[in-house]
């Protein structure tokens, strides 16, 4: 019966951990906007499904904070493009 145990333990470990690699391999071939987007939305989500639980819906509360964390990703996204503009912009009147 412990050996189960053990056994069961360690293959939950196994499935975490190739949840896990498996999904930072999965954003490798991603662009910066994808990217970003994608981290808006994960850490947003799970954000909102923490305050959600405490109030009462878990659910509710990742769809919302999901929505949130996209819509800072992508004005995150657009800051970061803005400043690459800008640089490459000075690099230029530098060159002159």
């Amino acid at each position: 019966m412990e050996i189960d145990m053990c056994l069961q333990r360690t293959f939950k470990r196994l499935i975490g951990v190739t949840a896990l690699v498996l999904s930072l391999t999965a954003c490798s071939d991603m662009s910066a906007t994808q990217q970003r987007a994608l981290t808006g939305t994960t850490g947003g989500a799970a954000g909102g499904a923490l305050i959600g639980a405490i109030a009462g819906n878990a659910g509710m509360g990742a769809a919302i904070g999901a929505g949130a964390g996209l819509a800072g990703g992508m004005l995150y996204d657009y800051h970061k493009k803005g400043e690459a503009a800008a640089y490459q912009r000075g690099v230029q009147e530098g060159q002159r």
